[in-house]
């Protein structure tokens, strides 16, 4: 039954696993094919998964799908988009009520502890989901600069060229093309989302409004 409860993120959580070790298999062979042209030696699977190519690899896509959480949740405060169930009611927009969002006085006997407390622990607790996906993307966004930056420079000594900086690299075109590719398909993917939502549905999915709700109906309590 525990199992059952989480089964959502425990699904999440393998397909993670399986799509990074995949991931790292398939990236072995890509770095090892281009080794063996150059001819040098060959990787490890150990020496490949903690090698610069594969970190940048995965952080450039993690800092991507984090900048995309912290959006989507900062901007879902203030913005509305009638008929989708992926937004508030129209008129609902800000932060509520301290009454709507049980904290202080109206917390319930099996809210959080902090959701009762006041001051600094209140505002941290109220914020800590966007707190949360802001400090990854940064630490991934980070990695990704770090990580890029010695890629970069192996490519630019293996052909003769200057090496840079950190602060050259995160200016530099190779790093902003990177980035951009994935920051442009994630905001296609959530705007795509919220917008197709609208009149388009899934039965049974809380990402769905139910089949038969009108399309100006907006978020599943419409």
């Amino acid at each position: 039954m525990r199992i059952r409860q989480h089964s959502l993120s425990i699904c999440f959580a393998a397909l993670f696993l399986v799509a990074l070790v995949g991931q790292s298999f398939t990236g072995l062979t890509v770095t090892n094919e281009e080794l063996l042209q150059h001819g040098e030696e060959v990787l490890t699977w150990g020496a490949y998964v903690t090698s610069s190519d594969f970190v940048v690899d995965v952080a450039e896509n993690w800092q991507s799908e984090y900048l995309q959480f912290f959006l989507f949740i900062l901007c879902t405060i203030w913005l509305v988009q009638k008929g989708s169930p992926e937004s508030k009611q129209p008129g609902e927009e800000g932060v509520g009520t301290d009454e709507e969002q049980l904290v202080g006085r109206y917390a319930r006997d099996d809210s959080p502890a902090w959701a009762r407390a006041g001051g600094w622990r209140l505002w941290v607790y109220s914020n800590s989901l966007l707190l949360t996906m802001g400090a990854i993307f940064v630490l991934s966004w980070l990695a990704q600069a770090l990580a890029g930056q010695v890629v970069y420079n192996d490519e630019q000594a293996m052909h003769g060229l200057p090496v840079v900086t950190l602060s050259e690299y995160v200016v530099n075109a190779d790093f902003w093309n990177r980035t951009l590719q994935n920051w442009q398909s994630e905001f296609l993917a959530v705007g795509s989302m919220v917008a197709l939502s609208i009149v388009l549905r899934q039965r049974g999915s809380s990402e769905s409004k139910p089949v038969g709700a009108p399309h100006h109906v907006t978020s599943v309590e419409g």
